[in-house]
């Protein structure tokens, strides 16, 4: 059967309806969950003098009143609108926190995935290319040490060793306390120092997992017979392995690279709070405390989306670069 565009498109037509109804539900079960769980946001609200009647007109002011039903019903119509609510903590509207927070959240996941994938390849390669030898044996042992280490505790001992005792990079925060007044191309510089060390913390706990799936696939293809054949014809060590066998090993890498994506969002609630990154994550960790239902569920949610949607990526791009996954598409969809 021929893989036509127009068989592709209804797949990707399919996925897309598939990936929203994905969220429908994630969205439904954030609710909850969240709501569902032991405590009342009016505990640390509500002072000792406070009457029966303020309790009440204060948990109508909240939503907080009627069956949970009802608020869902309420929260879910108002969420597909963009309407979140107002922050119970921060008494403000959620919309206005969340665009506050995510660009500084995607700005830290974007730059640690970079690097995260940068370390990747050159791990990766590094491990096929010289396996069975002592670079394979020291590149494996350095990665596993870093992939077992908690990112809290990495986030600390570089703002200990490479901030406080050496001074290369700021203690935390995104921009220094004068970023205000610096021009555009110093700004930019001041908050890639402010990335090095959050970023960096991110991509060394979690690129393991990818480098060891890349060498995986990389020793697969060089065993192949079209290497081999490539070998045979005196083509140079260093062509065979960018142009033929890196080439088929990376497609498999491009479904691994979406399912990291939850990985680093996960590590980034962590990594935010610890270097005081003024981001999604860090947000999340306050709203749990203060039991702000309107915030975590925001936040909650869109990480959700951002998961999903990155998923979906990643399968729509590699049933694209891949022909036998375009045909295997093409015959889900001709059935």
């Amino acid at each position: 059967m021929s893989h036509s565009p127009e068989n592709l498109g209804i797949w990707v037509l399919q996925r897309i309806a598939t990936t929203a109804l994905l969220l429908v539900v994630l969205m439904s079960a954030v609710f909850w969950i969240v709501r569902l769980a032991p405590g009342d946001p009016l505990d640390q609200m509500v002072s000792e003098g406070m009457s029966r009647a303020d309790q009440t007109l204060m948990r109508q002011q909240l939503g907080l009143d009627g069956s949970l039903a009802g608020q869902y019903l309420h929260w879910a119509g108002a969420a597909l609108q963009g309407d979140w609510g107002n922050s119970i903590s921060q008494h403000r509207p959620v919309r206005d926190i969340l665009a506050e927070t995510v660009p500084a959240t995607l700005v830290l996941t974007v730059t640690a995935y970079l690097a995260h994938l940068l370390l990747a390849l050159v791990v990766g390669m590094g491990m096929a290319v010289g396996r069975g030898r002592a670079l394979e044996r020291w590149l494996n042992l350095t990665g596993l040490t870093l992939y077992s280490l908690p990112s809290f505790w990495l986030g600390l001992m570089a703002i200990l060793v490479l901030g406080a005792k050496a001074g290369w990079f700021p203690l935390g925060g995104m921009h220094a306390p004068d970023a205000a007044f610096m021009g555009p191309w110093t700004g930019f510089l001041d908050l890639c120092r402010h990335l090095v060390l959050p970023a960096g913390v991110l991509a060394l706990v979690s690129y393991m997992g990818t480098a060891r799936f890349l060498r995986a696939s990389l020793e697969e293809a060089l065993d192949q017979d079209y290497i081999l054949t490539a070998r045979a014809r005196g083509i140079p060590e260093r062509l065979v392995l960018w142009r033929h066998a890196l080439r088929n090993a990376l497609l498999p890498l491009v479904t691994q690279m979406g399912l990291h994506l939850p990985f680093l969002l996960g590590g980034a609630v962590v990594v935010e709070s610890v270097f005081g990154w003024p981001g999604m994550g860090r947000v999340t960790v306050d709203a749990i405390w203060s039991r702000d239902y309107p915030l975590i569920m925001a936040t909650t949610s869109l990480a959700a989306m951002l998961v999903v949607t990155g998923s979906l990526l990643a399968d729509i791009g590699y049933h694209l670069l891949d022909p036998r996954i375009r045909i295997a598409a093409d015959g889900e969809v001709g059935r």
